[in-house]
């Protein structure tokens, strides 16, 4: 199995900045890419930002220009910096992977548990 471990996420206010870290870890053969998608209430999980091995990076329209997301080098480490956050950012954050794990051929999506970010004053 491959586990992730999100970290960072809270209440911020409006236009403030909050940074989100993933450590994937377990049985790696080997990542594809790492992302972040988010889910708001009543609303589908939707794709925030993804990154491959490389630094092929792709961005939600929504996010281009306040968030970046960075890492997968050496290490199975991605962060995702959230700048001018906005109410509408206000979301459950999950990390994603995209990896093989050893013995097996295929990759599969691995996800996080998630971590909530609240964008309020």
């Amino acid at each position: 199995q491959v586990q992730l471990v999100e970290s960072g996420g809270g209440l911020v206010q409006p236009g403030g900045s909050a940074r989100l870290s993933c450590a994937a870890s377990g049985n790696i053969f080997r990542i594809n890419t790492m992302g972040w998608f988010r889910q708001a209430p009543g609303k589908q999980r939707e794709l925030v930002a993804m990154i491959a091995r490389g630094g092929y990076t792709n961005y939600a329209d929504f996010v281009k220009g306040r968030f970046t997301i960075s890492g997968l080098n050496a290490d199975n480490l991605v962060s995702l910096q959230m700048d001018s956050l906005k109410p509408e950012d206000t979301a459950v954050y999950y990390c994603n992977a995209f990896a093989v794990e050893r013995g097996r051929t295929w990759p599969r999506d691995y996800w996080g548990q998630g971590t909530q970010v609240t964008v309020s004053s």
